[in-house]
């Protein structure tokens, strides 16, 4: 089952870069390109998911500082 959602996550990510490097917005610029702006194709799809996923990894950000953070208390 995992295999298959994965799968599917990349035959949709293959499309969506197709799509963009041929006939999309940024079709100047180069495949991969197109290829890196469009792993996270979900965000594109649905714009308010891109706010939420930028804001869970600025969270995840804030928490890797706060826990790996150096301490400088000597």
């Amino acid at each position: 089952m995992k295999q298959k959602i994965i799968g599917g996550y990349v035959v949709i990510w293959l499309l969506f870069t197709i799509y963009g490097w041929l006939f999309g917005a940024n079709s100047y610029k180069g495949f991969f390109f197109n290829l890196g702006s469009s792993l996270i194709w979900p965000a594109k799809i649905f714009p308010e998911l891109g706010a939420a996923i930028s804001a869970v990894i600025i969270v995840a950000m804030v928490i890797a500082v706060l826990i790996f953070g150096r301490d400088t208390r000597n």
